[in-house]
């Protein structure tokens, strides 16, 4: 099976327009975002599992709940996180608002915000902005739609791809925005998924939660979950494949070509990571299960003393196997090998002699890959993470202003 890069994010599919536009929440940059199917279409989603959890991300649950959906109105500088019953309203009135001039049903309208906790958003402008934004989707507006998205964000994060299935060309395309809070367990973060593969309900659930389990949640910046994370895919079949009710061939394929959208999407984010100097990549392998696995890789990934390490770009291999044996995993500490790119510097759980020249060339670079093998099992597992720098610091000590 051939994949094929494309541009076009999430309007790439068949049917799908988008739009992005300034109304009035942020002093000036896009801050809201549209995406409609143009016919019904079927709807999964991954939400955050922070017990504080935001006002849209509990009336969006209640909607795809049904299995459908049509449209996905978000906002960005706000989080209506925290709001009361104040925010539900609020939440419930931007998809009334949107099935009004979109007419469709407010059940099939998506609600996502993202931005500063604990503040109300400003209906006046969200509502006249949703009222002017309808008019300007299009097949070219994915990209102001991505813009809209944005908070700390230095770029925005779009790509998409297609197959084929039954001989019929496949689309599937999406767009993320995360920064800082990003440790998502279902960063701030959110990812829209768009296709027109023509899938069950069922499997379209399956193939997302199967997804977001490899990509999404084996990323962290800082560790933190947000309030308002949310992982939301719409599929209209407008492809006109026959209809994917179980688990054959194309729909391993389709697996296959949403796991490349989905991580590509999750490693944007860790390289956009705020203050983010360096990008991580850690690979745990032979280890007992893919849980095991993600656990280590989480566990090095999250050690703010390995995050400091390698931004000071020091080879303290040390504080890496430290952070292993901090984790609820069992593994045999005399099995471990630890390389820093292609450099070993741990053999057997115990410390190499090694070029701190070389070990300094590899650290010095803006893409650094982890290997540990704790030679337990047969399992390998790829999780991505940033460093913590100074300007992090400096971000997030003055993020409300």
């Amino acid at each position: 099976m051939k994949f094929q890069h494309i541009s076009g994010g999430v309007t790439a599919a068949k049917g799908f327009t988008a739009a992005g536009i300034h109304c009035g929440i942020k002093k000036s940059k896009k801050d809201l975002s549209l995406i409609l199917s143009e016919v019904p279409a079927v709807a999964a989603g991954a939400y955050t599992k922070n017990r504080f959890q935001a006002a849209p991300v509990i009336v969006t649950k209640e909607h795809v709940s049904s299995g459908s959906a049509r449209a996905i109105i978000c906002n960005s500088g706000n989080a209506n996180a925290c709001t009361g019953e104040q925010g539900i309203l609020d939440a419930k009135r931007m998809a009334e608002l949107t099935a009004e001039v979109l007419n469709i049903k407010i059940d099939d309208v998506v609600v996502s915000s993202t931005g500063v906790i604990g503040e109300y958003l400003p209906m006046d402008a969200v509502e006249t902005g949703i009222r002017d934004i309808a008019a300007k989707l299009s097949t070219q507006g994915g990209h102001d739609a991505a813009e809209a998205i944005m908070t700390t964000d230095l770029v925005s994060k779009e790509t998409a791809y297609t197959l084929e299935v039954e001989g019929k060309t496949v689309t599937v395309g999406g767009m993320a925005k995360g920064s800082g809070m990003i440790h998502p367990n279902m960063a701030t973060m959110l990812a829209f998924i768009t296709t027109d593969i023509c899938i069950s309900p069922e499997l379209l659930q399956k193939a997302l939660t199967y997804t977001v389990e490899r990509s999404y949640n084996l990323i962290t910046v800082d560790g933190d979950t947000s309030t308002n994370d949310m992982v939301i895919v719409l599929a209209n079949g407008a492809s006109g494949n026959s209809i994917i009710t179980e688990e054959n061939e194309d729909y391993h394929w389709f697996v296959t070509v949403l796991q490349k959208v989905n991580t590509e999407l999750s490693q944007m984010i860790v390289r956009d990571g705020e203050g983010a100097t360096k990008f991580l990549e850690v690979t745990v392998k032979n280890a007992a299960s893919f849980i095991d696995g993600k656990s280590l890789a989480m566990g090095i990934l999250g050690s703010n003393l390995v995050k400091t390490a390698f931004f000071g770009e020091d080879a303290n291999w040390g504080r890496i196997v430290s952070s292993m044996g901090q984790t609820d995993v069992e593994f045999f500490p005399e099995r471990v090998d630890v390389f820093l790119g292609d450099l070993q510097v741990t053999q057997n759980g115990q410390g190499l002699r090694f070029d701190e020249e070389y070990a300094k060339k590899i650290l010095q670079e803006k893409d650094i890959k982890i290997t540990v093998d704790i030679k337990m099992g047969d399992e390998s597992v790829t999780a991505w993470g940033a460093d913590l720098s100074h300007n992090y610091v400096t971000i997030n000590a003055s993020y409300r202003s």
